[in-house]
């Protein structure tokens, strides 16, 4: 009985920061009377609502297993509003000296009698992780089955990882859900041609990991059904029919990643169409086309380009130049890489660019970041990744650059020396801040730094300037 009213505070203590002010008038309890209570269970005392909470919280075979204790526990189990299905590692079927991977009879069984003890009890959120027979039309009939089931009760939420090697038609009622507000589809699935009459009105999320659409209904079905939709993100990785267009006039908020090397080449391109982008994260080999960026309001990016052997015609200057409108900058060495090497038209002028941060591989680096200081006369704050081969032959423009941090300094003389170089070649400095790296991360080092760069205030920077070391 002490436990379980331990454990009561502790909940009522977590519950009353994220439940409603109703919620938290249902579950309050009159302690004293609680207390007494030594001749009960002592969760016994818990409204069936909390109970359900609780659940919700444990591994779904947990949760389900309580419901063989009673009845009573039974119908809490009804009130378990999270589920999570995970058979990933599933069984090898070996047919005609052929291995394909589907998921279990247990797994089948669990999740149909996990479901059908529910009934038709709201629920939040849904995880489904599983293999399916390429040419296993039962196994798809029961996928479509589960995610048909609880997307009729209300889904708020639908993490599907799946993977089949055949094509895969997700159910008719996914594709016309009123509540479901996030949705994750993957991994690696070829995905059949998509209803026409997409509408998915509350949809505020999506998340793309290596599907194969067929041509257009990506753009021009799944994301034109979702007026609402303000954060995608579409994954492509080892995996052939890389998405090379992304529209929508709702997305405010976009993270694209590909990586598959051989679905890649010089006739490939990538196309952006978000007028109210304001957010862009793209990870991505460097292309011979950018046919169309349109992203007016963009106001931050990240870009982590790189080289691959299979294109062998780049030019980067239609990508950059969609991009010119941003505040916010970030640049990885690759990236710097790339822009120096093959933004054949030059850089744009960047007249709103007020954080910048770079990291440089290279010489060609920091000849970049001379060039973007040229082209972003509003400049104030400047990370640098790393010093590293930084050698002081590259002259920095004069600039506005207030903010200056540096990051991964090791402390080793050459680099105090490439440092000292470093900031002479800024005159507005009001502060700079200086990350020690992990592997320098002592006492010695960090009272060595502060003292290498006291010794630098009389010498590089200007009299106001401040610094810190972290």
């Amino acid at each position: 009985t002490t436990n379980a009213i331990n454990f009561w505070n502790w909940f009522v203590r977590v519950e009353s920061a994220q439940t409603t002010a109703s919620e938290a008038l249902l579950i309050s309890m009159d302690a004293k009377r609680f207390k007494t209570s030594c001749s009960r269970d002592a969760i016994s005392w818990l409204p069936d609502e909390v109970l359900g909470k609780i659940l919700s919280l444990l591994p779904t075979k947990q949760a389900a297993s309580t419901s063989l204790l009673s009845r009573n526990w039974r119908d809490v189990f009804r009130l378990v509003d999270c589920l999570d299905f995970d058979d990933s590692l599933s069984h090898a079927a070996r047919e005609d000296k052929q291995v394909r991977y589907v998921f279990s009879e247990s797994f089948e069984g669990f999740v149909d009698r996990t479901l059908a003890l529910q009934y038709d009890y709201p629920i939040k959120i849904l995880s489904l992780k599983c293999h399916v027979g390429a040419d296993d039309e039962r196994q798809k009939a029961c996928v479509a089955r589960w995610i048909s089931n609880v997307v009729w009760r209300g889904v708020f939420e639908l993490y599907l990882s799946i993977k089949d090697q055949g094509v895969h038609f997700l159910p008719p009622l996914l594709f016309a859900s009123k509540t479901l507000v996030k949705l994750t589809i993957g991994t690696q699935l070829y995905l059949g041609k998509l209803p026409s009459y997409v509408s998915l009105p509350s949809r505020k999320f999506l998340f793309i990991d290596s599907v194969f659409f067929e041509y257009g209904d990506l753009c021009c079905v799944l994301l034109a059904g979702c007026p609402l939709l303000e954060e995608l993100s579409v994954h492509h990785i080892n995996f052939f029919a890389t998405p090379h267009t992304i529209s929508s006039t709702t997305v405010k908020k976009l993270s694209v990643h590909y990586d598959s090397p051989d679905d890649v080449d010089s006739l490939c391109h990538m196309s952006f169409d978000l007028p109210k982008l304001v957010y862009l994260e793209y990870s991505h080999c460097a292309l011979g086309e950018y046919p169309q960026v349109n992203l007016p309001s963009l106001v931050e990016a990240k870009l982590d380009l790189w080289l691959e052997r299979r294109v062998n015609r780049l030019d980067v200057t239609d990508l950059i130049i969609g991009i010119r409108n941003v505040q916010t900058l970030h640049l990885s060495p690759g990236s710097a890489d790339v822009i120096y090497l093959h933004c054949k038209y030059g850089l744009p002028v960047f007249d709103n660019l007020v954080n910048l941060s770079l990291g440089s591989k290279n010489n060609r680096g920091w000849k970049l970041l001379a060039d973007l200081l040229k082209q972003s006369t509003k400049l104030e704050t400047l990370i640098v990744k790393d010093l590293n081969r930084y050698t002081g032959d590259v002259s920095m423009p004069p600039n506005k650059v207030k903010v200056l941090h540096i990051l991964g300094y090791r402390g080793t003389s050459d680099e105090l020396k490439q440092l000292k170089s470093f900031l002479g070649e800024f005159k507005c400095l009001e502060l700079v801040q200086v990350d020690v790296a992990i592997a320098a991360e002592d006492d010695g080092i960090m009272l060595q730094t502060k003292r290498d760069l006291m010794m630098l205030l009389g010498v590089s920077l200007p009299s106001k300037c401040h610094f810190k070391v972290t």
